[in-house]
């Protein structure tokens, strides 16, 4: 019986695969709308592709040739080929311009660049892209029911942004690179005044400012000896009571010594 079941399904699956082939190769573009809308409804978003494509061809500004060039951009979506995705949602909105699906169509313009967005240790292009796409949408439609979730979404790829950041302000401090820590300490500490980071940040600014200082040549000291010690009061200043505050005091009660 298991072997019976087994060959009827088999004759079935070749039968659906016959039917298809001949629905793709024929002339009859109603049968190929109506099997394109089946195979969507069952998630066959692959052989969907192929029918919508044909149908849009044969018919671009019918109806049928909207909703299957829309419903190609949503299948790409769906099938986790983003890049394809935003193509045809971006082309679907200017073939398309005074679509009543336009609103819509412009949010997933924007979540196709969010899951494009790389893990933030990566290139940041993308992710960069994604922060520009979504806030288009906001500010075209500022008064739609998914500003909110935007709003979020920017807030976590700025996060991003800010992560890897941080992680080259902490490697130039493990590596000992005192120059570029500074530096880039302090560019963090101006673009993310807000950060959850920016403590440690401060700290790595004043650390690395004291071992530039002392590792500097003779006419170079007392001037970067004075920025230093203005670092460090300015990092008091906002955190007395941080755990590094003695390491910090240390370093500078070293500078007076020294000069």
């Amino acid at each position: 019986m298991k072997n019976i079941f087994l060959f009827t399904f088999f004759l079935l699956l070749l039968s659906a695969c016959s039917d298809y082939a001949k629905i793709v190769k024929g002339s009859d573009y109603s049968q190929k709308f109506v099997t394109a809308n089946s195979l969507y409804d069952q998630q066959d978003f692959d052989k969907a592709i192929v029918l919508y494509e044909q149908i849009y061809q044969h018919a671009p500004k019918s109806g049928e040739g909207e909703l299957s060039y829309y419903r190609m951009a949503q299948s790409y979506y769906q099938i986790e080929d983003y890049y394809m995705a935003q193509y045809y949602y971006s082309s679907y909105m200017q073939r398309f311009p005074y679509s009543n699906k336009s609103e819509e169509v412009l949010f997933m313009i924007a979540m196709c660049s969010v899951k494009n967005s790389p893990e933030h240790s990566l290139d940041q292009t993308e992710t960069e892209l994604a922060i520009s796409n979504v806030q288009q949408f906001v500010d075209r439609y500022p008064g739609s029911y998914l500003v909110d979730s935007c709003n979020l979404i920017i807030d976590q790829l700025r996060f991003k942004l800010e992560l890897k950041e941080f992680e080259a302000v902490q490697l130039y401090d493990r590596t000992e690179n005192f120059k570029a820590a500074v530096a880039a300490g302090e560019l963090f500490m101006e673009h993310y005044s807000r950060s959850s980071f920016l403590e440690e940040a401060h700290y790595i600014v004043v650390k690395n400012s004291y071992f530039m200082t002392i590792n500097s040549i003779e006419t170079k000291k007392r001037e970067r000896s004075a920025q230093t010690t203005e670092r460090f009061r300015n990092f008091a200043l906002r955190y007395a009571g941080s755990k590094y505050l003695k390491e910090l005091e240390a370093y500078i009660q070293e500078l007076e010594k020294k000069q």
